[in-house]
């Protein structure tokens, strides 16, 4: 919210999106301050709620999906994602799906420690969001891949559980964690549809 002000905002209201880490801050945000967006749009997250209700079944199977979260919080984690040319990231994004020149793109930001050490600090701060939001009051555009590897079927599907205003749930199907960059145009036409629809 501090960066909302800082952009002149004031009290008007916006559209908020946001993907995976991003997701879980605009999660909270729609929670705690519904009266200032317009829409919320959410990639690959699910609701926090589903997330750890899926974390908690006893299959495994999203706990298995979301194991690499415990090697960010480690104090060395910068250094591995990013040896050898940050070998691991790049393995990573490319099983992913993720093109090569957006990968590149990626790098750029992130791909030196100090970046790498604030995207994870921000993330070590973030918690894995335990504690229970309520539900979400603000209409919520969703949108999930298919073949996400971090983010399975159960947590994806469950959100709408937890979600009270207009919401539309896409299923990219072949679509991995990062859909846009799998899927740029088809990301933009369902983000410009769901603002369109939801104006400030």
């Amino acid at each position: 919210m501090a960066i909302v002000a800082a952009c002149r905002y004031g009290d008007a209201r916006f559209h908020l999106v946001g993907h995976d880490w991003g997701g879980s801050i605009a999660w909270s945000l729609a929670d705690r301050f519904p009266q200032r967006l317009a829409s919320l749009t959410v990639l690959s997250r699910p609701h926090p709620n589903a997330f750890n209700r899926a974390l908690q079944m006893p299959d495994g199977e999203q706990a298995h999906r979301s194991q690499h979260h415990k090697a960010f919080l480690e104090p060395g984690a910068a250094e591995i994602v990013l040896a050898d040319d940050a070998r691991w990231l790049r393995e990573r994004l490319t099983a992913a799906g993720v093109p090569a020149a957006a990968i590149e793109q990626h790098l750029d930001v992130l791909g030196n420690k100090d970046a790498m050490e604030a995207a994870l600090a921000w993330y070590r701060a973030r918690g894995a969001i335990r504690r229970p939001l309520g539900m979400i009051r603000v209409p919520t555009l969703y949108i999930w891949g298919d073949a996400d590897d971090t983010v399975g079927r159960v947590a994806a599907e469950g959100t709408k559980d937890f979600v009270s205003a207009p919401y539309r749930f896409e299923v990219l199907p072949g679509v991995g964690h990062f859909a846009a960059d799998q899927a740029p145009d088809r990301v933009n036409e369902l983000l410009l549809q769901h603002l369109a629809a939801h104006p400030v």
